[in-house]
């Protein structure tokens, strides 16, 4: 140093102002507003300035366990430079701690460059939003994609937890009680964060007044949130909430239909929680998403039971009992057991279908399904086949006992009447009832063989159960779909009336007509009645057919009346089955009454056979359908073993030659002295001949010349249509 300048320095002037400068510096840590600490590398504190005992009270009793020294011996040991900066928090405050290494001292100041507590509580806000958004996107992907609606809602929630840092998430729904049918509280899905049990209180099958969370359902209700800390609750809902442990809950309504139908939760159990609004806008965000999710699989159970039920008795459909029985039949052979597959169809339904209605006839079938379901054990599955037909699987059998039980159980389930909009109605039921065994090794064989055993029990007179026998395959594959074709014939109206003209021999006009049943099959085409008449008869089909027949030519007749065409009569053959019914003259004057038609344009018409087979009840039968003045034939003469003396003594107005003596009258002379011999003997008694099958002109000219009344046959007209009947009987009937 020159000397000057060494003589400035010892110059008393100068040494004060540095005296003075000093002081200033060193007075200037004590001024400063910011906190200064400095410690030394044993970490006991040299020096602190008043803004840091003023900032931090406790920090010279707190040492190093105080967050602003705590690890700062060990973080500059580890720092590769003098100095550096770190965030700390003290009692809820975060401050920015800007730190330097004194190398020359070997002391460590650090000072307290500001407070930035909000600024991290905005970015820690910020930050829990996008976290929440994010987490809203990743679940609702979740519900979207994933096609199990449980699954789905497993992961929702679990991304919802881990994002809103909750303890537990909570999904409750509103669903009827089992028994009571009064809505409940039930919790249906949880997710727990590592930390905690799922709950031990399940909240299930009780009302939110129960609970006594009648405030929260009304606030849910009207699409309010429930937020808030347990202890500030009612003293009810507290209970209920620390029996949970729960510190603080947060609970958002999901809708649905504009219905409230279930709550989604937060829960906080370790401190409490002050939810904010982002949080709340979230879950309501959540609840959206997942009552779209909650929709979604309604549509999708709606369209699988619709695909798997009937909708009409809301019973398992035949593809449905069909995958059952599929599946019983593994576990009946692995556990050495047989099942029972029992085939029911109503008792004349279609009489009640035609005559009060399908819709009374639909509420019927409903009260039928009930009974069925009553009557069957648990585990027993009933479905409905189709039309009035149903199945029933009775899987565990050990002993044909338990399988008779049932079907008496069943028969005496129809024994009461039904009441339906004012009407009363006795059903009956036909079983037919196959079991597992090595006749019938599979489902589709035990289906039809029930259904064989359903003819059966139909034969025997209905109203009763048969079990199927071998005997029964006898029939031919094709016979028995015709019979079961036939048996629905009604229903899918491919049965039709046809109409044959009976025409006079002298004035060519036509007199009357016969009513004559065809089928038109979808598939078999027009089948012969001498095909399905005798399947009709032998499965008892033919008296809910025959009285379809009577009630639609009665009809027809009417509307040819009603039209201004000329008065005629209308025939109708009777099988042996329909004459013999104990109902037949009331189920006549039933049809005359609905149908408006005068007794005396309806003839029936019953063949030789079934009138001699028992006289007595035949006189009686006919004499009532005289009283009410419906005009009597016998059809088919000269096919049986009578005579004509013995059936003078019924009340009879027509008599009708078969077409076996007519297709011989002109080659066989035998057969026409007998042909004459009928004509004459019948004018004595007063009936009216008429001649069927003629198809010559020879065959006409010979039975006019016997003074025959009245002709049938495809010379004339072949059977027909109502539409070409009514088309000839305008054009007036006449024929040259």
């Amino acid at each position: 140093m020159p000397k000057n300048e060494r003589e400035k320095i010892r110059h008393p002037a100068l040494k004060g102002a540095s005296e003075v400068a000093l002081a200033r510096l060193a007075s200037f840590p004590e001024l400063i507003p910011n906190p200064i600490i400095e410690i030394d590398l044993e970490g006991s504190l040299t020096y602190l300035n008043p803004a840091a005992a003023l900032k931090f009270p406790n920090l010279r009793e707190a040492g190093q366990q105080h967050p602003i020294l705590a690890g700062l011996l060990s973080a500059v040991e580890n720092d590769q430079e003098n100095s550096f900066v770190r965030e700390v928090e003290v009692d809820g405050e975060i401050f920015e701690q800007s730190i330097h290494y004194l190398a020359e001292s070997d002391l460590i100041r650090t000072f307290i460059v500001r407070e930035i507590t909000e600024q991290k509580q905005v970015e820690a806000e910020l930050s829990q939003r996008d976290r929440l958004l994010q987490a809203v996107a990743e679940a609702t992907s979740y519900l979207l994609a994933e096609l199990n609606y449980e699954t789905a809602i497993d992961k929702a929630l679990a991304v919802l937890g881990k994002a809103a840092q909750a303890h537990r998430v909570y999904l409750f729904e509103n669903n009827p009680h089992p028994v009571t049918e009064e809505m409940v509280v039930n919790l249906r899905f949880e997710w727990t964060c590592s930390d905690y049990e799922p709950s031990v209180y399940h909240w299930q099958d009780d009302s939110a007044q129960a609970f006594g969370l009648s405030r929260w359902k009304t606030a849910l209700e009207s699409g309010k949130s429930i937020s808030g800390l347990t202890r500030e609750f009612p003293t009810t809902e507290q209970e209920l909430l620390t029996r949970c442990g729960i510190q603080s809950l947060l609970l958002v309504p999901l809708r649905l239909d504009e219905k409230l139908w279930g709550y989604l939760g937060l829960a906080d159990c370790s401190c409490e929680r002050q939810w904010s609004k982002h949080e709340e806008s979230t879950l309501l965000a959540m609840a959206i998403s997942i009552s779209g999710a909650k929709q979604r699989q309604q549509v999708e159970e709606r369209i699988c039971y619709q695909a798997l039920h009937d909708l009409l008795t809301e019973l398992p459909n035949r593809l449905l009992f069909n995958e059952l029985l599929s599946n019983a039949l593994p576990n009946a052979k692995r556990n050495d057991e047989s099942l029972a597959v029992i085939f029911l169809d109503l008792d004349q339904f279609k009489s009640i279908n035609d005559s009060l209605g399908h819709t009374l006839g639909d509420q019927l079938l409903k009260s039928v399904a009930k009974r069925l379901r009553d009557a069957l054990r648990a585990g027993d599955t009933v479905a409905r086949w189709g039309g009035d037909e149903f199945t029933i699987l009775l899987p565990r059998i050990h002993q044909i006992e338990e399988v008779v039980h049932v079907a008496r159980r069943i028969l005496q389930a129809f024994e009461n009447a039904f009441y339906l909009e004012g009407h009363e109605f006795y059903v009956s039921a036909s079983l037919g009832i196959a079991l597992f065994n090595d006749d019938s090794s599979d489902a589709e064989t035990l289906i039809k063989h029930a259904d064989a055993a359903l003819y059966q029990a139909k034969d025997a007179g209905r109203n009763n159960y048969q079990f199927y026998s071998a005997s029964l395959s006898t029939k031919t594959p094709k016979l028995l779909i015709m019979e079961k074709s036939l048996r629905h014939a009604l229903e899918r109206e491919e049965l039709v009336v046809y109409y044959q003209p009976r025409v006079n021999i002298a004035t060519g006009k036509i007199t009357g007509m016969e009513a004559l049943l065809r089928w038109q099959h979808p598939e078999m085409g027009l089948v012969a009645p001498n095909v399905f008449i005798p399947l009709a008869e032998e499965s008892g089909l033919i008296i809910p057919i025959g009285e379809w027949v009577l009630r639609t030519a009665c009809k027809q007749n009417k509307i040819w009346q009603e039209g201004g065409l000329p008065s005629l009569t209308i025939a109708v053959n009777l099988s042996l089955k329909q004459f013999r019914q104990p109902k037949l003259v009331e189920t006549v004057a039933m049809i005359l009454q609905q149908t408006g038609l005068e007794p005396r344009f309806l003839e029936l018409e019953i063949t030789e056979s079934t009138a001699i087979e028992d006289l007595y009840f035949t006189e009686s039968v006919l004499q009532k359908l005289e009283n009410m003045g419906v005009r009597l034939s016998i059809d088919d003469f000269g096919t049986g073993h009578s005579s004509l003396s013995r059936l003078q003594l019924l009340p009879l107005h027509n008599l009708k030659i078969d077409r076996s003596f007519i297709q011989n009258l002109t080659t066989d002379t035998k057969v026409a002295h007998i042909v004459k011999a009928i004509v004459g003997l019948g004018r004595s008694l007063g009936l009216r001949l008429t001649a069927e099958g003629v198809e010559k002109e020879e065959e006409l000219e010979f039975l006019k010349s016997i003074h025959c009344e009245d002709v049938q046959g495809f010379l004339f007209y072949r059977p027909l249509p109502a539409e070409k009947a009514t088309e000839i009987l305008l054009n007036g009937g006449v024929t040259s």
